[in-house]
């Protein structure tokens, strides 16, 4: 069984060693990018970490993975979805890659500091000091994995994937990619304090 699943990936990669080979340069060059703008690979402190769930404290945004990921595969899902209206005539693997390029933009716009000051004062998160490059390597990835999974999906599936992740994220961390979306653009004081309320006691 585990010798076929490896004859299996390793056919997969020989078959699409190119696309590969141009997703790991986006990540690393997106990498490279945030390197020379100032971020950490690690973050401020230094530590690597899987997994951060309070979205209060100074670490996130800085471990692999954090409730904001969930936004970053949304994000896969509606690029797959915005490329295959705008260019379904290409190939797959092109509109992969113009996804991943579309999320490599965003991952170094946000984390300028003209995005971080914004998140600081509009927002909830008050003391981001933006992502560190693991954190922006996984959000790429994420991408990736959301871009796949509405290429595999029905429409209704993926709907109600996207559905369920920004309802889960909205009672468990008041947050998800809608409220992000409007606190940046827009900010709404009730959305805010009731954003804030949810802050644990000191």
């Amino acid at each position: 069984m585990l010798q076929s699943r490896l004859l299996a990936v390793r056919e997969f990669v020989k078959r699409h060693r190119l696309l590969i080979l141009i997703c790991a340069t986006i990540v690393v060059v997106t990498g490279a990018v945030e390197l020379w703008m100032g971020r950490t690979f690690l973050g401020p402190d230094g530590r690597f970490g899987i997994w951060e769930g309070d979205i209060w404290c100074s670490e996130m945004s800085q471990r692999f993975l954090d409730p904001y990921s969930c936004s970053h595969l949304i994000h896969g899902m509606l690029f797959y979805g915005l490329l295959w209206l705008a260019a379904r005539r290409l190939p797959v693997s092109r509109r992969l890659i113009g996804a991943l390029l579309l999320e490599a933009g965003w991952e170094i716009l946000e984390n300028s500091p003209i995005v971080i000051d914004r998140y600081r004062t509009a927002t909830i998160a008050v003391g981001y000091v933006g992502d560190s490059v693991l954190n922006s390597m996984s959000d790429l990835l994420m991408v990736v994995i959301g871009f796949s999974f509405a290429l595999r999906a029905r429409v209704w599936a993926i709907v109600a994937t996207i559905v369920a992740m920004e309802l889960t994220t909205l009672f468990w961390v008041r947050d998800n990619l809608t409220l992000n979306i409007i606190m940046l653009l827009h900010p709404i004081d009730a959305i805010k304090a009731w954003q804030l309320a949810g802050q644990p006691l000191p």
